[in-house]
């Protein structure tokens, strides 16, 4: 039976937690009160850790307008969640997604509810930038995010994972940037981090513009992803082993790490460092570096140290 919220168990009871927690399939983790979707499965993994499921098997976790919506709602929520510290995302089923639900997504595109031409455009621009938030939200949430992906990644699959902060795979996933296929640009997020995420500008140029497959051993040769597991089964864990890795340290170091990757991604060295400096100006100051040095100083683990929620 779970622990009520915020109680903390004894270090043999959490043992016990932890392996009882380990050898439960996906889908029957203990199930994270306050995260009810309808297309996303929310579950506890591991102590700290978090695992979201695209959950629409049946349709090989197409996604419809209410999984873009429910994206937004789930990880704004998480970013507030002072109980976990790091989030691995998945698929439920037989694929991690088909990317965009076509026929779902047909009204929004072929059936303007507008006959001027501007006010289509400005309707479909909010439309767009709507969809944007439901993975640039990824990116904003400031615990770490994981992807842990297996057989296909197709389309928004790609802009998804693209927002995370470190994506797995298993031997048999595919990767496929298919918007041109059926007659678009990509508008979420792929053409906008893909770049960045692997640094090839040819290979981007050579994946979005024919929409070929890109299968596993390449995607870790050119750094879409940074480990290749043999099937879905041992990615999902190798993702919670890291997830509680990164968990079980300092939340304000870890947190204000990732803010700053993102902003130093995007600016310039010095304005990186200028921003670092102000950052750590306050945060130095945190209470987790006396603990951390304690522990070090004492041998012990950073999984040792009870540092505060955040």
């Amino acid at each position: 039976m779970p622990l009520p919220r915020g109680q903390t168990p004894g270090r043999g009871l959490l043992q016990s937690l932890q392996i009882g927690t380990r050898s439960l399939s996906a889908g029957t983790r203990n199930m994270a009160p306050s995260y009810d979707f309808e297309t996303l499965r929310v579950s506890q993994a591991r102590d700290d850790v978090l695992h979201v499921e695209l959950n629409r098997p049946e349709k090989r976790n197409a996604m419809n307008k209410t999984l873009w919506r429910e994206m937004v709602e789930c990880f704004n929520r998480i970013a507030q969640d002072s109980d976990y510290r790091a989030v691995v995302v998945s698929g439920a089923g037989k694929m991690f997604t088909a990317g965009i639900d076509l026929m779902d997504m047909a009204g929004d595109v072929l059936q303007p509810k507008e006959d001027d031409t501007a006010r289509r455009a400005w309707h479909m621009r909010n439309t767009i930038r709507q969809y944007q938030e439901s993975f640039s939200v990824i990116e904003k949430c400031p615990k770490p995010v994981i992807a842990a992906v297996h057989s296909a990644c197709i389309g928004g699959g790609v802009d998804l994972i693209t927002a995370c902060d470190i994506r797995l795979c298993s031997q048999d996933a595919w990767f496929q940037v298919k918007e041109v296929d059926i007659g678009m640009a990509a508008d979420v997020g792929t053409l906008q981090r893909l770049p960045k995420v692997i640094g090839n500008a040819s290979l981007v140029r050579e994946l979005v513009y024919t929409a070929r497959k890109m299968m596993a051993d390449e995607a870790l040769s050119c750094g879409l992803v940074s480990r290749v597991f043999q099937d879905k089964e041992a990615v999902l864990e190798g993702a919670f082993e890291m997830a509680s890795e990164i968990a079980s340290k300092s939340p304000v170091a870890v947190q204000g790490t990732k803010l700053n990757l993102i902003y130093s991604r995007d600016h310039s060295v010095q304005e990186g460092l200028d921003y670092i400096a102000t950052w750590n100006m306050s945060m130095l100051q945190s209470e987790d570096i006396v603990k951390s040095a304690q522990a070090a100083m004492e041998k012990k683990s950073p999984k040792d140290v009870p540092y505060s929620k955040l």
